[in-house]
C-alpha cells in the first residue's frame, strides 16, 4: 500500500472539505476554544459528516399532493439506522446526526486506550437488538491509531452486520488509522473532516486538537 497522507488515501475514504466545515475545524483545533464552543462544533461538525454519510441512500417515488398539485416526490427506500458512538468522546456527536437522521437507533460502545500499549480495552457494549438489519454509523472524534474503530466494527460485524452497511464517522483522522482500517476491511467507508500528519510518542494526531473527550466534558 502506498503512504496514505491528506492528498493520497483509499477509495473508501471521503474529505469533507467544505469551506464552512474547514472554518469550524479551525476554531475546533484551537486550545483557546471553550469547552462549550467545543461540544457546539463538533455537533455541527457531526452534521455534515452523516449528510455526506447519507449521501448513498437509495430514494423510492411517492406521490404527494403539495398545495398547487399533485406530483412525483422522493423518500428514503426503507432504511434504517443505528448511530453507535465510542465512548466517551463519540457522545458528542450523536447530538449532530440525530438532527439529520431523528428515527435514528443509538447503540454504544465502551473503548478506552491503554496508556502503556495503546491498544483498546472493551468495557461496555449495548446495541439495538435489530442492529443487523440497519445501516450503523460509528462515529468518533479521532481516528488516531484506528485500534478502537477496528475493534467497533468487529463487535457490530460480529451482530451479522455486512461491511458495506457500517459507515465511521472522525472529525480528525490520523494516516496511521485509516491504515489500520483499510488493512482491517477495505469495504468500510469512512468520513472525515481531515486528514493530518502522523501519529506522535503517545498515540496523538499531529496536529490534531489534543484529547477530544477531555474537551468535550472539560475534564482536563
Amino acid at each position: 500500500m502506498s503512504e496514505i497522507n491528506a492528498n493520497n488515501y483509499p477509495d473508501q475514504v471521503t474529505v469533507v472539505d467544505h469551506p464552512m466545515v474547514q472554518h469550524k475545524l479551525s476554531i475546533l483545533r484551537d486550545k483557546e476554544t471553550s469547552p462549550k464552543l467545543f461540544r457546539e462544533l463538533v455537533k455541527e461538525l457531526a452534521l455534515f459528516l452523516s449528510y455526506e454519510a447519507t449521501r448513498g441512500f437509495e430514494l423510492e417515488p411517492i406521490e404527494i399532493e403539495t398545495p398547487i398539485c399533485q406530483m412525483t416526490a422522493y423518500t428514503l427506500k426503507g432504511r434504517k439506522v443505528a448511530v453507535v458512538p465510542i465512548l466517551r468522546a463519540g457522545l458528542g456527536m450523536v447530538e449532530g446526526v440525530q438532527e439529520m437522521i431523528p428515527a435514528a437507533r443509538i447503540g454504544h460502545i465502551g473503548l478506552y486506550r491503554d496508556p502503556d500499549t495503546h491498544l483498546p480495552v472493551e468495557y461496555y457494549c449495548k446495541l439495538p437488538e435489530d442492529i443487523d438489519t440497519r445501516d450503523v454509523l460509528i462515529v468518533d472524534p479521532m481516528l488516531a491509531t484506528g485500534g478502537s474503530a477496528v475493534a467497533a466494527i468487529n463487535f457490530i460485524k460480529a451482530r451479522n452486520v455486512a461491511s458495506e452497511k457500517i459507515r465511521f464517522l472522525a472529525i480528525i483522522a490520523a494516516p496511521e488509522g485509516i491504515k489500520a482500517m483499510d488493512e482491517a476491511d477495505p469495504n468500510i467507508k469512512i468520513y472525515t473532516c481531515a486528514i493530518d500528519e502522523c501519529l506522535n510518542e503517545h498515540a496523538y494526531i499531529v496536529p490534531g486538537l489534543g484529547d477530544a473527550g477531555d474537551r468535550i466534558f472539560g475534564t482536563k
